[in-house]
């Protein structure tokens, strides 16, 4: 079940606040620990003020929420750092203040930027790439204001291809402001042309009261001074009128909740406006706005100031052409004292939104994984949440002591450094490190106090090998021993090596003394492949070149182990090259036996196969090959038959899609050590500790 949804539109003026009203009453009903978030607002005018869809929701329903957690950035200043090319500063900010706001509630409600600016196509692609980035399912709010069947029609089937091809999942589509005439029409249109779609489609006919501003809120967009009645500033204005006629040939022209535009010194106008207010022939009127700053004289001043009940009267110093120009850009808003659109906005949803089949939705979405941002921010918060000690034995490496800078100056872990003292403190002098390193240990191995104490217990826990004192202290000299020793004695909780040396070199130590885990018989290994959308783990593509299905069995548990430790929900594809039941073969029986062998030890898991690789990604193929899977066209962890075909598969999609190959990470140890690539980047060396650091947690 999600936890979350992302309101979005393409366009300004949807009705997003009528929505979002909707929804929270419906999401506190099940919980009231809801959290609101927008991750851009616009920044208000008198730099002082609320965004006014985060103040109506939090005070509406009492929200224990403080107004400066509910947002990550103003527009302008995403728009400076992307002008930067600091894009990817911007959704990590926003993913971490949507996480902090995420540890105090149950249920976020996510709501899109307003496209108050005109809207525009890097505005949709970051709405896009933000949902998916936090995992919110997208509620897409469109504006049927003004457009036929087809139209609305045409728009929504346009949007809903966008973002899916963006990779969102869909929650629904609510057509919002839609002529009621068409309503029924428009829904049944909707339901014809798509068919397929797993979307709820909804659609909400307009009110004028509700896309109507009050006189209040036209005051404060003109800047207009408040001449009389103030104290019914609330009236709604559903349309303008400009009067320049004599008071015969504009009375016939009254409509309900007007507010007529006139010069100030038509006091004729005034007093006759007044008086068809209040006669039972003429519709009531919202007020009246006087133009280019003139004012009744004191005679017509004096009559007016002693009525008891009159309609707002309004002065601005712009003649009439140009105040009829700048009316027509006052919007209106639903704010938390708009006790009637409040009202009317939750009957609407209500009667025209199946709240009892969104809910539905919110429960059966499939999971849809975790996108690499989101699984690198988790990985670094789970590793700070316990804070681990983690030796590197590559104190000269210049990535090596950048990564530890960063590791140190986000307090992640606690680091040893394993090297020449002197070359280590003179390489962190000149990659000018002083500060973010300052006290972190630097060890010469064989100059330390713990190098022949170390010795002393490899040799016994390697004499039945012929392992004697003096081969035990040359080992000892080496850091990927000394580093390894140092975890199987507790100096350490982890280590992670490999910057500069061989895979081999990295984990033999650990093969020979740090050993498997209760219950294991080998050491594996797994890729967190971190593609566009989503995290997938690839088990073994690094250390066991043709395992037996008893090893395989094992390799498709820890993986599915280790994709929980990091939030992935397993779903776990045993591979080969044939689907089910369909082919034959020694290997493809090997693959066969595994699942069995996986699946009675491990009935709580997911475990499929054979199945082929497309089978195990793409839906559509699943349905053919292998209908009615849990697994097939959703698989998260995939197990390859042998190192071969692993190694060439992670390279070959890392190659292809761009994706991020993060390990080899190591399982089935009982004390986490773990390998780099010798071409790894700062960022390697940072995700692998991060890593290191996590499973050093669970031992």
């Amino acid at each position: 079940m999600t936890n979350s949804i992302y309101i979005t539109t393409t366009e300004p003026y949807s009705g997003k606040s009528l929505v979002s009203l909707g929804i929270l009453e419906l999401l506190l009903r099940r919980t009231p620990r809801v959290g609101i978030f927008r991750p851009v607002i616009e920044m208000p005018a008198d730099q002082q003020g609320r965004d006014k869809n985060i103040d109506l929701l939090l005070n509406h329903y009492g929200l224990d929420i403080d107004y400066e957690d509910t947002y990550a950035f103003y527009r302008h200043e995403v728009s400076e750092l992307i002008a930067e090319g600091r894009y990817d500063d911007v959704l990590d900010t926003i993913i971490q203040k949507y996480k902090s706001l995420e540890e105090k509630c149950d249920f976020v409600l996510c709501i899109g930027s307003d496209f108050e600016q005109g809207g525009s196509a890097m505005e949709f692609n970051y709405n896009a790439d933000i949902a998916r980035n936090l995992g919110s399912p997208v509620l897409i709010v469109t504006s049927g204001a003004g457009e036929s069947v087809d139209e609305i029609v045409n728009e929504v089937k346009i949007t809903l291809e966008a973002f899916e091809e963006s990779g969102c999942q869909i929650l629904g589509v609510i057509v919002n402001r839609t002529d009621p005439e068409i309503l029924d029409d428009v829904l049944e249109a909707l339901e014809e042309e798509l068919p397929e779609t797993h979307a709820l489609l909804s659609v909400i006919p307009a009110r004028a009261m509700l896309s109507s501003p009050t006189v209040r809120e036209i005051a404060e967009h003109m800047e207009a001074r408040v001449l009389y009645g103030a104290n019914q500033l609330d009236n709604l204005a559903y349309h303008y009128l400009v009067i320049a006629m004599h008071i015969a040939n504009y009375l016939p022209h009254l409509r309900n909740n007007s507010l007529l535009i006139t010069p100030g010194d038509r006091s004729d106008v005034v007093l006759s406006a007044l008086q068809a207010h209040q006669s039972q022939h003429y519709p009531k009127i919202a007020g009246i706005l006087l133009t280019g700053g003139l004012k009744p004289p004191d005679s017509v001043d004096l009559l007016l100031s002693g009525l008891s009940d009159i309609v707002p009267i309004l002065s601005v110093p712009t003649d009439t052409y140009q105040t009829a120009m700048q009316i027509g850009h006052v919007r209106s808003y639903i704010t938390v004292d708009a006790e009637a659109k409040i009202r009317l906005s939750l009957r609407l949803f209500d009667r025209h939104v199946n709240t009892v089949a969104l809910e539905q939705q919110l429960v059966s979405l499939p999971d849809q994984g975790i996108t690499p941002r989101m699984f690198i921010y988790n990985l670094i918060q789970q590793a700070k949440s316990d804070k681990q000690h983690i030796v590197l034995p590559e104190g000269t490496d210049e990535r090596i002591l950048m990564a530890s800078a960063s590791l140190r100056r986000n307090d992640v872990v606690d680091i040893t450094l394993l090297g020449d003292p002197a070359e280590v403190e003179n390489l962190i002098y000149n990659l000018g490190l002083m500060r973010e390193l300052e006290g972190v240990p630097i060890i010469n191995p064989a100059k330390s106090p713990q190098y022949e104490e170390y010795a002393r217990t490899l040799m016994e826990l390697r004499q039945h090998k012929g392992m004697n004192m003096d081969m035990a202290l040359d080992l000892m000299t080496d850091v990927s021993y000394y580093g390894t020793m140092m975890v199987y004695k507790g100096d350490a909780d982890g280590m992670v090596s490999g910057a500069a040396h061989t895979t081999q070199h990295t984990i033999r130590p650990a093969l020979q003394f740090v050993k498997t885990k209760p219950g294991f018989t080998v050491v594996s290994s797994v890729f967190f492949m971190a593609l566009a959308d989503r995290v997938l783990v690839y088990g073994d593509c690094a250390v066991n070149p043709n395992p037996t299905a008893e090893q395989l069995a094992e390799i498709a548990i820890a993986s599915a182990d280790t994709a929980q430790q990091f939030a992935i929900y397993p779903r776990v594809a045993m591979l080969s090259y044939s689907s089910g039941t369909s082919g034959e073969g020694e290997e493809v029986e090997k693959v066969r036996k595994a699942t069995k062998l996986a699946q009675e030890r491990r009935p709580d898991l997911q475990i499929e196969g054979p199945i082929q690789y497309d089978a195990a990604v793409a839906l559509d193929v699943a349905a053919k090959k292998m209908p009615g899977s849990q697994v097939a066209g959703k698989a998260t962890v995939f197990i390859f038959p042998d190192l071969n075909t692993g190694n060439n598969t992670y390279k070959a999609v890392q190659r292809e899609t761009g994706a991020i190959a993060i390990g080899p990470v190591l399982q089935g140890l009982n004390k986490p050590v773990n390998d780099l690539s010798r071409g790894c980047t700062v960022e390697d060396v940072i995700n692998t500790v991060a890593i290191t650091a996590v499973q050093a947690q669970q031992t």
